[in-house]
């Protein structure tokens, strides 16, 4: 894991140029714009994209590597922007194979094949939480034939320490999209899946929704038992033991093994830190499930929705909105643009920006901030509907916008 982020954090090395990756070399006249993968194995009829869409990519930049693969960031000629996955010729695995085996054209078939295993689980697990799979190119590259590119939906690094500082809203849309997502996997077409290798570097965030990227380390086949003693969940904290089924296989164990893990690397950071007092008891319920492995999937997304429904629907209110006396007076299609404070966690670093559910929650928002003695109403809301409000210390300065609605403390 060590080596994993330096490699990302040095993309080539001090005054080391990366190598041109294959599809940024010209593709020869007449060259295919949809070839098909050969062998077995191939990909459906959903991806779109081939080698024509790469001709005259533009703005290509480096954005990291691990052990095999390198990912690109690019801009199609129509300005849609993707990201490319190729074999990384300078990376850790095809270097290791060729200095044991110089066999390079043996080595680089060695390392696509986790190229080529990923694009086909993008491709059977389609799913809202897996990364879109928009398509591939098989092109020759220096002395390789049929190199493979993968096209896909671009997305953004979950970045643990930035998700700490974002709205319990936006974290909490994290933990449900990785529900969703394991119960998926968990019923997926081909069967049970489970992530071998699952912390946030393997996901990315798309317009807010987590989605898992890397699939070259999924494992589709549940672990075959004598007895229960083989089906031993080892984690670095503690371990679980599981039974074994008549049929010779560990119950539940990549069901399990995903969802401990989303326990130790998101729900426990994500869920019920600065969360409405009153959703506080469900979120800690889910966090202790998932961490003592008390609930499957489908219990776990059961009670995550239920989150849902009782923040989006304003249930979590428990009529805490009603005790204020403070009269505020209502000023239309008005804002007030300076006299910001700081709270935490706002949608904004330099001011005081929530969402709420109604009028009634931002005066009682309001009312528990001391500096707090106006507030304005904005027409933009969030992904569950909740209108954003700027909370504000005063109101000396009140301006003209069709946009917003400002309503300050009544004098006396």
């Amino acid at each position: 894991p060590e080596r994993r982020r330096l490699m990302d954090l040095a993309p080539g090395g001090p005054g080391l140029p990366r190598p041109r990756p294959p599809w940024a070399r010209p593709l020869p006249d007449g060259a295919p714009g949809w070839p098909p993968a050969p062998g077995p194995g191939s990909p459906g009829p959903g991806p779109r994209l081939g080698c024509a869409a790469l001709r005259n990519v533009s703005g290509a930049q480096y954005v990291g590597s691990g052990y095999t693969k390198a990912v690109y960031r690019v801009r199609l000629p129509g300005g849609a922007a993707v990201a490319l996955k190729a074999v990384d010729f300078s990376g850790h695995d095809l270097g290791s194979c060729v200095r044991e085996f110089g066999v390079r054209r043996g080595c680089y078939r060695l390392a696509a094949h986790k190229l080529l295993k990923e694009m086909v689980l993008l491709e059977r697990l389609r799913h809202p939480n897996v990364l879109q799979l928009y398509g591939y190119c098989y092109q020759d590259s220096e002395d390789i034939p049929d190199t493979l590119t993968t096209i896909t939906e671009l997305g953004a690094p979950v970045e643990m320490i930035q998700l700490l500082q974002t709205s319990w809203e936006d974290r909490f849309r994290i933990c449900l999209s990785l529900g969703r997502l394991l119960h998926h996997l968990a019923h997926s077409p081909l069967g049970s899946v489970t992530l071998l290798d699952f912390r946030p570097r393997q996901f990315v965030l798309v317009d807010g929704e987590l989605k898992v990227t890397d699939l070259d380390d999924a494992r589709v086949e549940e672990t075959p038992c004598a007895g229960s003693t083989d089906c031993i969940l080892e984690f670095p904290a503690r371990n679980f033991t599981l039974p074994c089924s008549a049929q010779g296989w560990c119950e539940g164990m990549n069901e399990k093994r995903n969802l401990y893990n989303a326990y130790r690397f998101f729900f426990t950071y994500l869920l019920p830190h600065s969360a409405p007092p009153s959703l506080r008891p469900l979120l800690d319920s889910i966090v202790n499930a998932t961490g003592e492995l008390a609930w499957g999937v489908d219990e776990t997304l059961a009670q995550l929705e239920k989150v849902l429904h009782l923040y989006r629907s304003g249930q979590y209110l428990q009529n805490s909105t009603a005790s204020s006396s403070t009269e505020y007076q209502r000023i239309p299609d008005s804002t007030i643009p300076q006299e910001d404070y700081r709270c935490w966690p706002s949608y904004h670093h330099g001011s005081c920006l929530l969402s709420v559910f109604n009028l009634a929650e931002a005066v009682d928002v309001c009312e528990s901030h001391a500096q707090c003695r106006a507030f304005v109403v904005t027409n933009q809301t969030t992904w569950t509907g909740r209108q954003l409000v700027f909370f504000k210390t005063g109101w000396s300065q009140v301006v003209p916008d069709p946009n917003k609605t400002t309503y300050v403390k009544a004098s006396g």
